[in-house]
This record gives C-alpha cells, sequence and structure tokens, in this order.
C-alpha cells in the first residue's frame, strides 16, 4: 500500500537560543534543505532532573507560529512547559510532505538538543488550517506524539486510510464552537465518530455560540487543552515512522 522512505531530514541549527529566557524567542533550522522558522518559549528554571514537556502549536491559515505562541505563553510559564510553533511554508495551509512529518519532527529534535525535554510527553495543538495537521500527524505520527488537541477543525471525509494508519490508539480532542462558519457540526461529529469506529480515544467539546474566531477565547481553551494533554504519555520510547509520499 505504501513503501518507506525515510523522512528525518538532516537538521542544521542556524539560530536556536542557548538559555531559556522570559520572551518568545524567532528561530530557525534547515529542515530537507530548506531554512525554517519557528517560534519557542522556554520557561525559566528548567533542570534535567525534571525534563519539561513539549507542545507543538500548529497556526491557522493565513498566520504563522508566532499567532499560537502569544497566547500560549502565560500558561507555558506558569504550567512549566515548553513551546515551539513552526510556520508552515505557505502561510495558507500545512502540507504533506513539505511540513509535515519531517519538519515537525525536525523541531521536536532540536529543541530536545538544547533543553531537557521529556521525549514521552511531546504533545500537538493546531487551530484551524493546524487543526487539520494536527489531526493526521496525529495519526500518521502516533507513537511519536504522546497525545493531540484541536480547536476549530476536521478531517476530510476521506481520511478513512489514513485513521488506519494509526499505530497506537493515540489520544485526540477537537474543540469547536457550535456557530463555526469552517467546520460545521456535522462534519465535526463526523471526525468523532470515525475516529471512534477505528478504536481510538476521541473526546469532542462543542462550545456553545462559539464561531471560528479562537483568539477571543484562547486563554480558557488553552487552559482546557492543556488539562487534557498533561494527563497522557507514551508508555515507551518515542518511534518515528517512516512514508514514502507520493504526489498525484
Amino acid at each position: 500500500m505504501r513503501s518507506i522512505l525515510a523522512v528525518a531530514a538532516l537538521v542544521v541549527p542556524v539560530c536556536v537560543p542557548a538559555l531559556a529566557s522570559d520572551k518568545i524567542v524567532k528561530s530557525t533550522i534547515v529542515s530537507q534543505d530548506q531554512k525554517r522558522t519557528y517560534y519557542l518559549f522556554v520557561p525559566d528554571g528548567l533542570s534535567a532532573d525534571r525534563p519539561a514537556p513539549l507542545v507543538i502549536l500548529l497556526h491557522g491559515s493565513g498566520r504563522n507560529g508566532q499567532s499560537l505562541a502569544d497566547p500560549w505563553k502565560d500558561l507555558a510559564k506558569d504550567e512549566r512547559f515548553v513551546i515551539a510553533a513552526p510556520d508552515s511554508l505557505d502561510s495558507r495551509a500545512w502540507q504533506i510532505p513539505v511540513d509535515a512529518p519531517a519538519f515537525l519532527i525536525d523541531v521536536v529534535a532540536e529543541v530536545e538538543r538544547t533543553y531537557p525535554i521529556d521525549p514521552r510527553r511531546v504533545y500537538l495543538f493546531g487551530h484551524s488550517a493546524g487543526a487539520i495537521m494536527t489531526l493526521q500527524m496525529s495519526l500518521l505520527e502516533s507513537q511519536f506524539f504522546a497525545a493531540g488537541a484541536v480547536h476549530a477543525g476536521a478531517l476530510p471525509s476521506d481520511a478513512g486510510e489514513m485513521i488506519q494508519m494509526a499505530k497506537r490508539k493515540i489520544p485526540l480532542a477537537i474543540w469547536v464552537g457550535t456557530k463555526d462558519e469552517f467546520f460545521p457540526l456535522p462534519a465535526v461529529r463526523a471526525t468523532r465518530d470515525a475516529l471512534t469506529a477505528a478504536g481510538l480515544p476521541i473526546q469532542l467539546t462543542e462550545i456553545p455560540n462559539h464561531t471560528h474566531w479562537y483568539y477571543g477565547s484562547a486563554k480558557d481553551i488553552n487552559k482546557q487543552v492543556w488539562t487534557f494533554l498533561r494527563r497522557h504519555k507514551l508508555d515507551a520510547d518515542p518511534h518515528v515512522e517512516q512514508y514514502d509520499f507520493v504526489k498525484r
């Protein structure tokens, strides 16, 4: 059904902060022969004897990683976890294979090289276009990410084959507004039902009278998301699946 191609590309550090700070730092790496950008926040006082969780944040269409790093920063500081928010190559959408899996895994590897990260507690969160990619990446790399959560997102109706590719029953959660104009409830519920039918644990939270707009409610949504994510941890060391993505 698919052939195998290693997706773990050579990563060359270009600009990575040496020490944690109270600021979001714009950083770059070279992944798959391209210079790529991500935004990093590391709370002060991390130590090797207590490695921190890492949350990878995937932004919505037309935005960049900073747009998600900003509303997550204070929670990450208070709860003492690291956030890394990559930019998609084309800000309008996240695409396989140019943005994932390799690039996201490369970002995780680069952060782990510099800071004490718990490799069994690496999570995904995405909004809108980033939510779609979060769901897809959670399935494709279910043995690498401990859990995934999204605001305003759903899987395509033909995602059955991708759902079956999940090697681990990765915990997933979706938050969506009952008035979301881009991801109506029937589509989101269909994603929930498809994941449930495949045996994946999926939590769906429907927010009354909430629209697609994430940023006005981000503080509350992020707290709920973190409460969900923090409960989950890989039972074994992370494993990266390898794919040969054929362009059609």
